[in-house]
C-alpha cells in the first residue's frame, strides 16, 4: 500500500467538502434564503429547483462519461476539468448581491458547481480499488469521508474568524456592506478546492492511457453502458443495491443542502450560530467516520449501513418533535455520527462488486442511480414547505427516504465468494449469485 498515495487520495476528500459545507448547507444557503430571495419559503423552493435540475444534469452524464473514461484508460483528466469548472462556478457566487436580480447568477452558478463537484467524484471514487486491497476497502472509504468532514470543519473555521466574525474580514481585503463578507466564503471555499486537490494529481498513480482515441472511447463507452445497465437490470442484488443507495443518498443531499435553512428558519439561528452548528455537525460526522471504518472491514458494509440507517431514522424523528434549540443541538450531534458511515460503507460495498475494468462505469451508475432520483428530495421538501408552509414539514419528507432506503438494504444479498472479493465480479458472469455474507478478511 503506497501510504502517501492513500493520503493524497483522502486529500481530495477534504478539498471538496468545503463546497458542500460552505457554499451548500451552512452559510451561502441561508445567505440566499435570507437575503437574496423575496422571504425564506420562496428562496427554499427556487433553492430545491436548482438542485433537483442539477441532479437531472447528473444522471444524464455521470454513467456515460464513466463509460468513455474506460475505455480511454485516465481518470486524472477528467478530475482535473471538473475540479477546476466547479471551483469557478463557486467563486462567481461572490458576485451574488443581496438582492433578488441575484437568483438567477446565484442558482446558475451553484448547480453547475455541484454538477461538476459530482462528476468529479465518480472518477475520485472509482480510484479506490487500486489504492488498498479489498480488505481495507471499507478503512479507506472511511477515512476518505472522515478528511471531508474535518476539511468542512476546517474550511467553516476560517470562514468564521476570517469572514463572518472577523474585523475586518480577512485583514482588510472584503468590507462588511452589501454583506460582502458573507459572500466571501464562496471564492474562500473555491480556493481551499482548487489547493488541497492538488497532492491527489501530484501522488496519486493513474491508470494508463489505452490509446483509445474520443470518438472511438465515445461509441463503445455508450454501447457498454446500455449494455451494463441491461445487465444490471437483471441481477436483483445489485440493482436493489443500486436504488437503496440512491434514496438514502438522496435523503442525506437533501439534509445537507437544507439543514443549515432548517436551522435558521425554525430555531432562529444567526450566521454565528449556525457556522458554530456546522463545526459541532461536522466533528460528530468525521468521528462517525473514522471509527465505522474498522467496523465495516470487520463485519461487513451491509450491517453497516442498516446500523447507520436506523439510527438516522431514530434521531431524525426526535430533531421533528423538538422545540427547544438544545434538545435541536443533542440530537442532530448524534445524527452527525451516522451521517458518514452509511455513505463510506455504500462506496465500499460497491467497490467490492464491481469488476475492475468497469470501475468507474459503475461509479458512473451509482451516480445515475443517485441522481435519477436526485431530484426527489428538494422536490418533496420544497413542495411540502410549500403547500403546509412550514420548512418542518418539508424536512419530515427526508425521513420518508431513510426508511425506504432501509427496507430495500435488508433485502440486499452481498458477494461472498473469494474470487468476487478479491477481483471484482469476473467478466464471464459480472454480476454471479449472491449471499448474505460478507467477503471474508
Amino acid at each position: 500500500m503506497n501510504r502517501r498515495a492513500v493520503l493524497a487520495w483522502c486529500c481530495y476528500d477534504w478539498a471538496i467538502t468545503a463546497g458542500p459545507v460552505v457554499i451548500d448547507t451552512f452559510i451561502f444557503s441561508v445567505y440566499f434564503t435570507r437575503s437574496v430571495a423575496p422571504t425564506p419559503e420562496q428562496g427554499t423552493v427556487l433553492w430545491s429547483q436548482a438542485l433537483a435540475a442539477a441532479g437531472f444534469a447528473i444522471a444524464v452524464l455521470a454513467p456515460l462519461l464513466g463509460a468513455i473514461a474506460d475505455r480511454t484508460g485516465r481518470r486524472k483528466p477528467w478530475l482535473g476539468v471538473f475540479t477546476a469548472v466547479a471551483a469557478t462556478a463557486m467563486a462567481t457566487l461572490f458576485w451574488v448581491t443581496p438582492t433578488p436580480s441575484s437568483i438567477p447568477l446565484a442558482l446558475v452558478a451553484m448547480a453547475v458547481a455541484v454538477v461538476a463537484r459530482e462528476l468529479a467524484m465518480v472518477f475520485y471514487n472509482s480510484m479506490l480499488p487500486g489504492l488498498v486491497p479489498p480488505d481495507h476497502f471499507g478503512r479507506l472509504s472511511g477515512w476518505g469521508w472522515a478528511a471531508g468532514y474535518l476539511g468542512g470543519i476546517g474550511c467553516l473555521v476560517l470562514a468564521l474568524f476570517g469572514l463572518v466574525k472577523a474585523n475586518p474580514p480577512l485583514f482588510g481585503l472584503v468590507g462588511t456592506q452589501d454583506l460582502e463578507n458573507i459572500r466571501a466564503v464562496a471564492p474562500l471555499a473555491a480556493l481551499w478546492f482548487a489547493v488541497f486537490a492538488v497532492p491527489l494529481f501530484l501522488l496519486v498513480p493513474d491508470r494508463p492511457a489505452t490509446g483509445i482515441g474520443w470518438r472511438r472511447a465515445v461509441i463503445e463507452g455508450g454501447r457498454t453502458l446500455v449494455r451494463t445497465v441491461r445487465e444490471v437490470r437483471r441481477y436483483r442484488d445489485v440493482a436493489v443495491l443500486l436504488v437503496a443507495s440512491a434514496l438514502f443518498r438522496d435523503g442525506l443531499a437533501t439534509l445537507f443542502a437544507f439543514g443549515g435553512i432548517y436551522a435558521a428558519g425554525s430555531f432562529g439561528m444567526s450566521f454565528q450560530e449556525i457556522l458554530m452548528f456546522g463545526l459541532a455537525l461536522n466533528t460528530a460526522a468525521a468521528v462517525g467516520a473514522a471509527g465505522f471504518a474498522w467496523i465495516d472491514d470487520r463485519i461487513g458494509a451491509k450491517p453497516t449501513i442498516i446500523l447507520a440507517l436506523s439510527a438516522l431514522l431514530g434521531f431524525g424523528v426526535g430533531i421533528l418533535l423538538v422545540h427547544d434549540k438544545g434538545w435541536f443541538w443533542a440530537l442532530s450531534l448524534g445524527l452527525g455520527v451516522f451521517i458518514g458511515p452509511s455513505q463510506a460503507a455504500a462506496r465500499s460495498l460497491l467497490a467490492r462488486m464491481s469488476p475492475p475494468d468497469m470501475i468507474t462505469e459503475m461509479f458512473g451508475l451509482y451516480s445515475l442511480s443517485g441522481k435519477a432520483a436526485a431530484f426527489l428530495g428538494p422536490l418533496a421538501l420544497g413542495t411540502a414547505t410549500a403547500v403546509f408552509a412550514s420548512q418542518r414539514a418539508g424536512m419530515a419528507t427526508i425521513l420518508v427516504f431513510f426508511l425506504a432506503g432501509l427496507l430495500l438494504m435488508l433485502t440486499v444479498r452481498v458477494p461472498s465468494s473469494p474470487e468476487t472479493c478479491e477481483s471484482g465480479l469476473p467478466r464471464s458472469d459480472r454480476m454471479p449469485a449472491m449471499r448474505d455474507e460478507k467477503c471474508p478478511s
